[in-house]
């Protein structure tokens, strides 16, 4: 197998590209926008044809190329089906393959940094690439983009550690230097993550980094919630191909989003939000755009509701909307999501609200 891995020194991110010599088909990992010339002269020395191009995650400190590289070679372009992104030609989740060649990447989910992180692993289990999840003798942040100390260290240890000790890991960052580890290493080594530190130990551990606002976050991860492209524009139609929207089922059987999709999909859907009024002007504020239509309404309202029409269903916790999309769901709506984590984890990800005053409109008026 062809193997290269190349260094952006702005933001210190590893990108990977790995290539069939026989076939000639390869696939690139995390590549940075700013360095697609770069990336496509390689691709052309080596005389390899780009199939796919692999986020790990959605970044913060970069903006990706996967849309430009869409663009320029006709690849397709790969996310965690949990990302968020709905613009990405193939979503996978736990157990997914992707093939170049006589090569597979298997996806395993390993959210904590963000909650759309994937480590993809070389079919063989003799590499993985970690992207953010766990770092050389590090791990990254869990206190932006829905990240969550306790479920990185699940991840790493059940999705990671388990790999055989001598995969050798390539992160998607290093700012000493380093270019590669094993599982071996981290496992004994990692001063957070490794070693013996239970979940407790760790959780405590990421409470008290206080590290710096990320400095390309307002840049990047809009930038990145639609591939890096600047020119995306959203209709009111859904989304193209199947499926509709990035979809995950909860263990309860609720479709779900996260809530970066729908801040980069506002206009997939009908926006209903069952709330009770005074919460739509509390602290956690409401997305623009939303209809009020109250959980105990949902059912009567929606006897008039275009069946066929997207909606996207939003609550404080992701409780009541789970609730009330099933309910949609049982009277024939056939493309129905609930937004994850509800307004608690839209206010975490630092996404726009408004608190001005919304009242619900009398059914009638909701008819459509």
């Amino acid at each position: 197998m062809l193997f290269r891995q190349l260094f952006d020194l702005e933001s210190s991110t590893y990108t990977y590209i790995l290539g069939d010599e026989l076939t000639r088909e390869a696939v690139i990992i995390d590549p940075v926008l700013e360095n697609v010339d770069r990336d496509l002269g390689l691709l052309r020395d080596l005389g390899l044809n780009l199939r796919y191009a692999l986020d790990t995650h959605v970044h913060a400190d970069h903006v990706t190329a996967l849309g430009t590289l869409r663009e320029k070679t006709g690849c397709q372009t790969v996310l965690a089906e949990r990302a968020g992104v709905g613009i990405a030609d193939v979503y996978v989740k736990d157990d997914d393959r992707i093939t170049f060649g006589r090569y597979q990447l298997e996806a395993r989910e390993t959210p904590g940094h963000t909650s759309g992180c994937v480590t993809y692993v070389l079919g063989d289990h003799s590499m993985a690439f970690t992207g953010d999840a766990l770092l050389i003798r590090g791990s990254g942040r869990t206190d932006f983009q829905a990240g969550d100390a306790a479920a990185l260290y699940r991840s790493v240890h059940d999705k990671i550690f388990s790999l055989p000790p001598t995969c050798l890991l390539y992160p998607g960052h290093d700012y000493k230097g380093r270019t590669v580890t094993s599982v071996d290493e981290e496992s004994r080594l990692n001063p957070r993550l490794g070693g013996g530190k239970t979940v407790a130990e760790f959780v405590e551990i990421m409470s008290k980094l206080q590290l710096a606002y990320p400095k390309k976050i307002d840049i990047a991860l809009p930038a990145n919630l639609h591939l890096g492209l600047k020119d995306v524009s959203v209709t009111a139609e859904p989304l193209e191909g199947p499926p509709w929207a990035p979809i995950a089922r909860s263990a309860a059987g609720i479709p779900e989003v996260g809530p970066e999709w729908v801040a980069a999909n506002l206009g997939a859907g009908r926006l209903i939000d069952v709330r009770e009024t005074d919460e739509l002007v509390s602290e956690l504020g409401h997305i623009e755009g939303i209809e009020h239509v109250p959980l105990a309404t949902v059912t009567s309202s929606a006897a008039s509701w275009d069946r066929q029409r997207p909606m996207i269903v939003v609550c404080r916790s992701g409780g009541r909307s789970g609730k009330a999309a099933l309910q949609l769901e049982a009277l024939g709506f056939t493309k129905v999501v609930s937004m994850r984590g509800g307004m608690l984890e839209w206010n975490r990800v630092r996404l726009p609200i408004t608190r001005d005053p919304v009242t619900a409109p009398a059914a009638a008026a909701r008819a459509s």
